[in-house]
């Protein structure tokens, strides 16, 4: 019995290769370990920048306020409370992008590459613990939503520089993520009932 644990049966040639075939996404997830370096760079350039312009350097200053302004809007002129929301708007926007990529290259990789071994690890996230393809997409929904919601702020914050329609539109697609999550966990909830009613 423990010999069949430790060998397990080798599958046959065609089996084999399409279930090897999960390892063509390992290039993606490790590309997506890449653009997670960007954004920690884009995350510390933006923070310089702020850190800077509140110790009056005037070219930190001026970067802040060509990052912040909006097309349509008036360039700000001072660092003000309402310049800065807009920068740390920026920097949670960085933060919870950051948090959507791990979820999808851990989450990603354990659910359809290979398992991690992390059972024992101190640090295993507690969403892992008991991740699956539903488990993972109702996360990653709601990462969106809440990345949805910063974007909705900031264009409120902004609102002077938009008409009518666009902040119409925004609001409406943010209700559109809101009302596919919901749909997306009440499926779940349904599969698991549906799956636990039959055991």
């Amino acid at each position: 019995m423990r010999n069949s644990q430790q060998n397990p049966p080798r599958l046959p040639l065609l089996p084999r290769l399409i279930f090897m075939s999960r390892w063509l996404q390992l290039p993606l997830y490790l590309g997506l370990i890449l653009a997670q370096c960007v954004y920690v760079f884009h995350f510390w350039v933006e923070l310089k920048d702020l850190i800077g312009a509140a110790l009056g350097n005037q070219s930190a200053l001026e970067h802040i306020f060509d990052a912040i302004t909006v097309d349509g809007a008036s360039r700000p002129s001072k660092l003000n409370e309402s310049t800065i929301m807009l920068v740390v708007l920026g920097l949670i926007d960085v933060v919870m992008i950051s948090n959507l990529l791990i979820m999808v290259i851990v989450g990603g990789y354990e659910t359809f590459v290979s398992r991690l071994g992390l059972d024992q690890h101190p640090d295993q996230p507690e969403w892992l613990s008991h991740v699956n393809a539903s488990v993972l997409k109702t996360k990653l929904a709601m990462a969106i939503i809440g990345i949805s919601s910063i974007h909705l702020l900031k264009t409120f914050i902004n609102a002077k520089a938009y008409d009518e329609k666009t902040l119409i539109a925004q609001t409406v697609i943010h209700i559109v993520f809101l009302l596919s999550a919901l749909a997306i966990a009440y499926c779940d909830r349904i599969m698991t009932v549906t799956h636990q009613s039959h055991h």
